[in-house]
This record gives structure tokens, sequence and C-alpha cells, in this order.
């Protein structure tokens, strides 16, 4: 949908927040996302799971009547879970991702509510994210990890036959996962699901999508260091950016 505007905003300063607390994720995601009203957006997206599993609900039932009761946000874990029905064979399904999005157990409850007859088998990867961060993601080190949490989800159980990337990083480690996943399981990466998903929202919502500025613009904005954002967000969008440097608190 390149023809709407994007501001994305990244709590760099404060990342990650996978191994973080619930209250601390769910204070942290409602200033960005209070700051996002404040500069405009009518539509803010958590691109982050941790935050989906951890605040979403939250703010969407006791802070937007709040802070605006005609804008929304929506998470990346739902448009995620409901494309399951299709994928999964065997209805046997891994989840890779942070400690405290598997602690959340969010995932969990999401697809059974939807698919009540697939099995669930949630792996945290804690090193996963500094491996992308850190510019790893190559390197023979993450060979190691990578091989070691999908070795260990497919021994709890060998029935999985979609695995589904739960975090914004992992997708960065695809091309090593691929080499190591066994033949036939499927890998499941958000980034199109949400996106198709964002669209049929805003098909179905055209209250909401009649508000949306359409200038082709994005704009960065991160609360730490810009050169440091810069550098590692080219890895993601694979061009360079410039971003502007903001304070939540």
């Amino acid at each position: 949908m390149p023809q709407y505007d994007y501001l994305y905003l990244g709590d760099n300063a404060r990342a990650p927040y996978g191994t973080r607390s619930f209250d601390t994720v769910y204070e942290f995601t409602r200033q960005a996302v209070q700051y996002l009203f404040m500069r405009g957006c009518h539509l803010v997206i958590l691109g982050c799971n941790t935050a989906s599993a951890k605040a979403l609900r939250s703010i969407q039932q006791y802070n937007l009547p709040e802070m605006d009761k005609h804008r929304r946000v929506l998470g990346v874990i739902r448009p995620t879970v409901e494309c399951l029905g299709e994928l999964s064979e065997s209805r046997h399904v891994g989840i890779f991702a942070t400690p405290g999005t598997i602690r959340s157990n969010t995932y969990h409850m999401e697809i059974a509510k939807l698919y009540p007859d697939i099995k669930v088998t949630g792996e945290a990867c804690p090193m996963w994210v500094s491996l992308v961060e850190n510019h790893e993601s190559e390197s023979e080190g993450a060979d190691f990890f990578i091989r070691q949490h999908i070795d260990r989800i497919m021994q709890r159980d060998p029935l999985i036959d979609c695995l589904v990337l739960g975090c914004t990083h992992f997708p960065i480690l695809q091309k090593k996962i691929k080499q190591y996943i066994p033949k036939g399981v499927k890998l499941i990466a958000q980034g199109d699901y949400v996106a198709k998903s964002t669209e049929d929202y805003l098909q179905r919502h055209p209250e909401m999508e009649c508000k949306l500025t359409r200038g082709g613009r994005v704009e960065y904005l991160t609360t730490e260091s810009t050169d440091a954002f810069q550098e590692n967000a080219g890895t993601f969008v694979g061009e360079n950016i410039k971003a502007e440097k903001v304070s939540l608190t």
C-alpha cells in the first residue's frame, strides 16, 4: 500500500522488550501509541510481537476510550494466527518467539479461539534478536543457536508442519533457518500476512481509510542515537534511511 503515509517509531533505546515484565512492556507501548497519536496517526500497528502479546488488549480496552475512541491500535499476532488454518495439514504448529511472547501464551490462546484442533508448541529464542541486532545473522555462531532451537522444538513435537517466526527480527534469519528445518515444514514470516490483513481492515472500515493521508511518504523515528538506528534499520529496509530522534517520556 505505497500510496499511504507511514510513521515508523522504534523504541530502540529501551529495546529489547522480549525479556521485560508485562507492566513495563504495557507502559512503554502505551507511551509509544500516545506519541504516535500526538503526531497525527489514526491507525497504529504494533509491529512487535511482545507488545502485541502484553499490551494490545489493555490499550484497546482501557486506554483508547480516554485517548481517542475514533482511533485504532492493531497487533501482528491475530493476522498471523488466521492463516494457520489453511497452512497446517497436520494441525501441529510451532512458534519461535521472544521469552516474553512465549510466557504470555498469547499465540496459544489466539490459535485455540480460531482452531481448537491445532496443537501449539512454543519455543523461546532469546539469542536470536541479539544475532540480528549485532549483525551476526550470517555468522557461523548463528548456526549453533538456530539449530539448537529447531532441534528442541521438533523433538518436543515431531508432527509440526508449520513454524511461525513470532518476532519481527526473525525473518532476517530465514536463510539459515531454512537450512535446518525438516523437509516439508513451512516457515511462516509475518510481514505479508500482516500487510494483507491491514489492507483488508481498511477495506472493511472506510471510515478509517478515509482519514489516512496519501503522500507516499515514510518517516522514521527512534528513541536512540540516529546513527545506530539508521545502521540497523538498513538491514531490514535494504536502503539508507534518515531518522529523527524523539523522547517518549
